[in-house]
């Protein structure tokens, strides 16, 4: 029953990151690009964990939380270039 539901559960977040995907190529303007770019970590680190779940050990969620941090910093980076047009002051 576990199996299964992890199945669908990382099936879903596929289809999620896929959308994702199509959002950061076609969005029309930076900001929304950011955004998918940014849930698109978000959905990285889910499928990390899934995997882990799966796989029944705690190594990936140290992986997971290192891409939380770069997805955290890699975002206020990009937000802070696209508002004054340099990221180092």
């Amino acid at each position: 029953m576990m199996t299964i539901a992890l199945q669908i559960t990382i099936g879903m977040v596929v289809i999620a990151a896929l959308l994702n995907v199509y959002r950061l190529i076609k969005g029309p303007d930076a900001p929304d690009r950011v955004l998918a770019l940014d849930t698109l970590y978000i959905n990285a680190i889910g499928l990390i964990i899934l995997l882990g779940i799966t796989l029944g050990t705690r190594l990936y969620l140290e992986s997971a939380l290192l891409i939380a941090v770069m997805g955290f910093v890699g975002t206020v980076a990009l937000a802070k270039y696209l508002k004054r047009g340099s990221v180092i002051e």
